[in-house]
């Protein structure tokens, strides 16, 4: 058998996917992606509806799926898809109503975890409690949907 590496994204689900892709985008310091050239070109073959569609941050975007991909990391040019580390936010119609089963830790430079969490909390983040165990502690929060994550 041989080995093999798998391209990957990490995929969200949201109530409002624009309000956190934002929250995400700015959090890490990655771009949200720009899906409207291959919007605009699905609308003209008629493959796409205008009501599948919103207007974001200024172009075209999918009104129930956004993505954030890491700035560094090469995208495709035709469609802005990311080819790298991305998060991908998806529509859902219920809300969030039990602990994540898998969660993003984020991890401040050395001795910046306070103003971390603050920037955080100023972009919309919660403190949900603050875990001191003998191997570490970090600050357990939530996005402005509940999803929890770590700060260390």
């Amino acid at each position: 058998m041989t080995s093999r590496t798998l391209h990957w994204k990490l995929v969200v689900d949201a109530g409002d996917p624009h309000a956190q892709a934002a929250f995400w985008a700015a959090a890490l310091g990655y771009e949200i992606e720009d899906n409207s050239a291959l919007i605009e070109r699905l609308l003209g073959f008629g493959a796409a509806t205008e009501d599948q569609t919103v207007e974001s941050g200024g172009r075209r975007a999918w009104r129930d799926l956004i993505a954030v991909r890491h700035p560094d990391d090469p995208f495709d040019g035709d469609t802005g898809t990311g080819l790298g580390r991305r998060l991908l936010f998806q529509r859902v119609p219920e809300p969030k109503t039990v602990k994540n089963r898998l969660h993003i830790d984020v991890h401040a430079p050395s001795g910046e975890r306070a103003a971390e969490e603050a920037r955080l909390i100023a972009l919309g983040a919660s403190v949900l409690r603050r875990v001191t165990e003998p191997a570490g502690g970090w600050v357990l929060m939530a996005d402005p949907e509940g999803n929890e994550f770590c700060l260390h």
